[in-house]
């Protein structure tokens, strides 16, 4: 059995994988497993071929083991710009510009598994900023070789006014509680296709106050490429997802407010959504 376009999904009950229409339960599966199993794909067709069928689950997990988040910038022509336009007040405008150029991509740390948010949960907004927006993103599931087998839904919270202020404060900007989400599960499967699609709606009391789309051809840098830089010179014994930067952002006179939903869509992966809290 081939575990291509298999979808595998954290619940209460445990890991859950989906081929097709149906569910298997994985009962002795873990995330660990998974991303340093040589062959992935492989390994999590072992697992569904004496896994017992199961009913649709009803309730996620956050899809995290103890795997770390990271994340790449400044990848879209739109982050860029936007970046730029947020700190030329600190002098920092043409270090986006230049960074988008190089050939060294930005590459920093974004959540522990603690601070990653299950699928329907209320993400954060960091009490001392004025101004945050979520990042739609393809997550790279990556495994203890540094193989990219799967792929997930990411929203990497960002507050802009604290990254516009000073560059020197990514780690602020970017890294709190409850500042990322995954879901709604990890897809193991062949790569996407660069017309892929990223969708970003966000609703407020019901309705929509920004959509917009993008897809992955709008990048500058390769996925694998990506990848090979966060693992140059670094090591991840239980893999790691990556986050691969972001072509959609709210205008400058928006900011995310308590109560708003976010949903943020990709084609053949699905559909993450989360509250504001």
């Amino acid at each position: 059995m081939s575990a291509q376009n298999v979808s595998v999904y954290s619940t209460p009950e445990g890991l859950v994988a989906q081929k097709a229409e149906d569910f298997f339960a994985l009962n002795s599966a873990t995330w660990d497993a998974l991303f340093t199993a040589q062959n992935p794909a492989e390994w999590l067709a072992t697992q569904i071929a004496s896994a017992k069928p199961i009913p649709a689950p009803t309730a996620f997990l956050a899809p995290i083991g103890s795997q770390e988040v990271w994340a790449a910038g400044v990848t879209y022509l739109r982050s860029r710009d936007a970046r730029m336009e947020e700190s030329k007040d600190a002098g920092g405008g043409t270090f986006y510009d230049r960074v988008y150029a190089a050939d060294r991509p930005e590459i920093f740390f974004k959540a522990t598994p603690h601070r990653v948010v299950a699928p329907g949960k209320s993400m954060r907004l960091r009490s001392d900023s004025r101004w945050n927006v979520p990042e739609p993103e393809l997550a790279l599931a990556i495994n203890s070789a540094g193989t990219i087998f799967g792929y997930a839904v990411a929203n990497d919270l960002s507050s802009r006014d604290i990254e516009g202020e000073n560059p020197l404060y990514l780690p602020q900007a970017k890294v709190w509680s409850q500042c990322c989400a995954l879901g709604p599960g990890v897809v193991v499967r062949d790569p996407l296709p660069a017309e892929t699609r990223i969708e970003l709606r966000i609703l407020r009391r019901g309705f929509p106050v920004f959509q917009g789309a993008t897809s992955l051809s709008q990048m500058k840098r390769t996925l694998p490429e990506l990848a090979q830089w966060l693992w140059r010179d670094n090591t991840f014994p239980q893999g790691c997802f990556l986050l691969t930067g972001t072509g959609l952002v709210p205008p400058d006179t928006f900011s995310l407010a308590p109560g708003d939903e976010v949903r943020i869509s990709i084609d053949e992966l699905g559909t993450l959504t989360n509250t504001i809290a």
